[in-house]
């Protein structure tokens, strides 16, 4: 259907139906299904008045492939994407919100600079928004985008937590620099280690592509760069593993100072 996308999952079909049952147009369960998960979907549909049609499994592996789609998906109409204008009336509102002690704290919003394989910037998301992160900032060329996989792997947090795609990931990096927020990237080779660092201001924290990590204009952008501790052999972390450590180091400062 024009103007819709299919998410699969059980989790991420879950929370578009507590969160965003407008803007679904059917949800669909294979034949077979008749377990606990399908039974709560059933029930989750029925309540906010969406009816389910039951299809062949095969019916799903030819919309999805080869991936674990566990029986469910939902087509749905898509959230309205954020861009950097949205990001930064976000931005201003949180820290307004922040400095007048009406909620949370000053907020963060995590930059993933090239990272490719959609599971990383799904497990990123998940992370994220546990973390109460305001946002995912991606660049809009030769890096992941929000898609079914990334969804599947989010378990839910992608209707949460927006991912922001923008052309030129530098000036936005700038441009959040003017909204107040402190850029942070994390490298191997940082001269302090996060542990080390205050991050319970309103801040920006960046994270390198696989393999290749941050990029030389991105490293030059960032205000400061971190490194997580590691005692092992292997060389570097996973992004997202990275990620998770750098997220709730930040968080385990706040609630400290809170």
């Amino acid at each position: 259907m024009a103007g819709t996308e299919r998410i699969y999952g059980w989790h991420a079909v879950r929370a578009v139906l507590e969160r965003g049952a407008d803007r679904v147009v059917a949800v669909y369960i294979g034949e077979q299904r008749e377990d606990p998960r399908a039974k709560a979907v059933l029930d989750l549909a029925s309540r906010v008045g969406q009816p389910v049609k039951r299809v062949p499994v095969a019916q799903l592996t030819q919309w999805f492939g080869e991936v674990a789609h566990q029986g469910v998906c939902a087509e749905v109409r898509p959230l309205d994407p954020w861009g950097e204008d949205q990001l930064l009336a976000a931005l201003g509102a949180a820290q307004s919100a922040s400095q007048s002690a009406l909620q949370g704290g000053p907020p963060i919003v995590l930059v993933l600079d090239g990272v490719q394989d959609p599971h990383n910037l799904g497990a990123c998301l998940r992370t994220a928004d546990a973390c109460g992160a305001l946002a995912v900032v991606v660049p809009r060329d030769r890096a992941s985008q929000l898609n079914a996989t990334v969804r599947k792997v989010a378990a839910g947090a992608a209707e949460t937590t927006p991912v922001v795609a923008v052309t030129n990931l530098a000036r936005s990096l700038a441009l959040m620099k003017d909204a107040g927020l402190w850029v942070i990237g994390a490298d191997a080779a940082g001269p302090k280690l996060a542990q080390d660092t205050d991050l319970t201001g309103p801040v920006a924290l960046v994270m390198g592509a696989e393999g290749s990590g941050l990029r030389q204009l991105t490293r030059q952008t960032c205000d400061l760069l971190v490194r997580l501790p590691q005692s092992g052999a292997v060389e570097s972390l996973n992004v997202s593993v990275a990620a998770g450590m750098l997220l709730y180091e930040a968080t385990r400062q706040r609630v400290g100072a809170g």
